[in-house]
């Protein structure tokens, strides 16, 4: 078990996005109800969800299908990214939108409190003190119990963390994706904060079973990101034959590999991919039985390094929403 705030939780935990959100047509909502009764009997002790996720339809999901087993897990979802009123996506950390955020994501989730609230996105029209400062007023009015951030770069987070003690902050990171070790894991482990990996496997790029980038279903985020593009991808697939090469002298799937490097990289660190698959639950969740070699985590940081990666993590439009530190761009 690792720690993240007052709470100790599964080391592989469970990212919810997909199972309404952002990867094709999701499952039905009897199919979602099954595998989410299948993690907690597996041993998932912190679930993932968000208020974005299916314009709310996510916190929907769970509060519908755990509602008899709240009391068996960490309950995570984050404010500050919606549809407002016009049917539209926003980005929005006033305090009073982030109040009355939270009040809908507890009769969503059908709970009296949430256990880690994260600002999905900082707001930077809005002083992040400012947004931080109603989430410190949600957990003094009992409404949740710890406060996380995502995305967010060091100086954003030192600045959160003298208004409030932060909890965790989440980012993506995975052998593909290593902007957090330019300079908010350190702060993390600095401040004593958790650090939660989303996208540990590089949105299914680290399994190896992504070969073919045309299958995509055209609400697939995937699609606009420019690390899965046509120039891009059948680059970023020369990188797989060694991972597959190091997995087989491991013994463990690339999944597990993957997920296993990271676990392995500080004792704070938790991951949360996502799946809708029985048998991807069990695989993710063995990950924190394998411990590897001194010669393989050698070797993974030569395979997957910012040189060795085509393409950026995100979209121009995309990543000026976002704060995180960014690698510079070699010649």
């Amino acid at each position: 078990m690792r720690k993240i705030g007052p709470f100790s939780c599964s080391p592989v935990s469970l990212g919810c996005m997909n199972l309404s959100h952002a990867y094709g047509t999701p499952p039905d909502s009897s199919t979602v109800e099954k595998l989410l009764h299948q993690a907690l009997d597996m041993g998932y002790t912190m679930l993932d969800t968000a208020a974005l996720y299916g314009f709310g339809a996510n916190e929907t999901l769970l509060g519908n299908a755990l509602r008899g087993r709240r009391q068996e897990f960490v309950l995570a979802s984050k404010c500050g990214v919606f549809k407002n009123e016009a049917g539209v996506r926003e980005i929005n950390g006033r305090p009073e939108v982030i109040k009355k955020t939270c009040k809908d994501s507890l009769k969503r989730l059908q709970t009296d409190v949430i256990d880690l609230y994260y600002l999905h996105r900082w707001d930077k029209a809005v002083p992040i003190e400012e947004s931080v400062g109603a989430l410190s007023d949600l957990v003094t009015e009992g409404h949740i119990k710890g406060i996380g951030l995502s995305e967010v770069s060091a100086s954003t987070l030192r600045k959160a963390h003298a208004v409030h003690p932060i909890a965790a902050v989440q980012s993506e990171y995975s052998l593909w994706a290593r902007n957090p070790e330019i300079a908010v894991l350190d702060v993390c482990k600095e401040l004593a904060i958790s650090f939660v990996a989303f996208s540990p496997l590089a949105r299914a790029f680290l399994t190896g079973k992504l070969t073919d980038n045309n299958t995509f279903e055209s609400k697939d985020i995937r699609r606009n990101m420019p690390r899965f593009s046509a120039e891009n991808y059948p680059k970023n697939m020369q990188l797989i034959a060694q991972f597959a090469e190091l997995a087989k002298a491991e013994d463990c799937s690339l999944a597990q590999l993957a997920l296993a490097w990271l676990l392995g990289k500080d004792e704070n660190i938790i991951v949360i991919p996502g799946t809708t698959k029985l048998d991807h639950l069990k695989e993710n969740f063995a990950a924190s039985q394998v411990t590897l070699s001194a010669n393989s985590t050698v070797r993974l940081d030569e395979i997957f390094n910012p040189q060795s990666i085509a393409g950026n993590r995100y979209n121009a439009v995309t990543q000026a929403e976002i704060d995180t530190e960014e690698f510079e761009e070699t010649p």
